[in-house]
C-alpha cells in the first residue's frame, strides 16, 4: 500500500518572495519624517522613537542610517538646502534677460519660502543653536556657493547690457531677498497679531510679492 505524497501549501510559483530593500527610499522617508519631527520640537525636543514611529522603521534603523540624532538633524540642514538650490538652479536663469532673471530668482525665494514653513522654522533653530551645526557641513557651504554665483552672474550681465549699476555685492543683494521673504514667515504670527494682517490673504500675498521684487529692482537699477 503506498501512501499519498503531501501536496506543498504554496505552489512554487506563488511562494512568497523576498522583499527588496530600498536604501535611499528608506533614507529618504526617514529624513522627511525628521523634518516635521525637528520643525515641530527642535533638537533638543525631537525625539529619534518619534521618527521611527512616523516611518515605520525600528529606531536602530535611523542609528544604522545617521548614527546620532544630531547628525540626522544636520543631514536633514543639508538635505533643506539642497533642495532649494536645485531648484534655483532648474529655474534656467541664464536664458532670461537680467531683469526678468532678478525677477524670477526673487519670486521664487518668495514662493519657497512662504510654502516651506518647515524649512523656516529649521532654519531659525539652527540659530538658537548659533548656527553651530551648519559649521560643520562642507555640504552646505558647497551648496550655497552656488546662489552668490547666480546673482554674481546676472548682475555682470545687467551692468554689461546698462540696466544696472555696478558695484552692488551679490551677498548683500542675496540677503536683501532672503531678510523680507523669511521674515514674513517666521514673525507671521506676532507681525499679525500686532498690525492686524493675515499674510495668507490671497491680495496682501500678492502686494507683498510684488513690493520685494520692486524693491530689488529698484536697488540695482542704473
Amino acid at each position: 500500500m503506498s501512501s499519498a505524497i503531501p501536496q506543498p501549501l504554496v505552489a512554487p510559483t506563488e511562494a512568497r518572495q523576498p522583499r527588496k530593500n530600498n536604501p535611499e527610499k528608506t533614507r529618504q522617508d526617514i529624513l522627511e519624517a525628521a523634518i516635521a519631527e525637528f520643525a515641530e520640537h527642535g533638537l533638543s525636543g525631537a525625539r529619534v522613537d518619534a521618527i521611527a514611529e512616523r516611518t515605520n522603521v525600528s529606531k536602530r534603523m535611523i542609528y544604522y542610517y545617521f548614527n546620532s540624532k544630531e547628525q540626522l538633524y544636520l543631514a536633514v540642514l543639508e538635505k533643506l538646502y539642497g533642495d532649494i538650490r536645485a531648484t534655483e538652479a532648474a529655474l534656467k536663469l541664464d536664458q532670461l534677460d537680467p531683469e526678468a532673471a532678478l525677477r524670477r530668482m526673487v519670486e521664487f525665494t518668495f514662493e519657497h519660502h512662504d510654502g516651506n514653513v518647515d524649512f523656516i522654522r529649521l532654519v531659525s533653530i539652527e540659530n538658537i543653536h548659533h548656527g553651530a551645526h551648519l559649521a560643520e557641513s562642507q555640504v552646505i557651504r558647497s551648496l550655497n556657493k552656488s546662489i552668490l554665483a547666480e546673482i554674481e552672474s546676472i548682475l555682470d550681465r545687467g551692468v554689461a547690457a546698462g540696466v544696472f549699476r555696478p558695484g552692488i555685492e551679490p551677498r548683500d543683494l542675496h540677503l536683501l531677498i532672503s531678510s523680507f521673504c523669511f521674515f514674513r514667515v517666521s514673525n507671521r504670527y506676532t507681525f499679525a497679531t500686532i498690525h492686524q494682517v493675515d499674510f495668507s490673504e490671497p491680495e496682501t500675498r500678492a502686494r507683498h510679492k510684488e513690493m520685494i521684487c520692486e524693491a530689488v529692482l529698484r536697488y540695482v537699477r542704473a
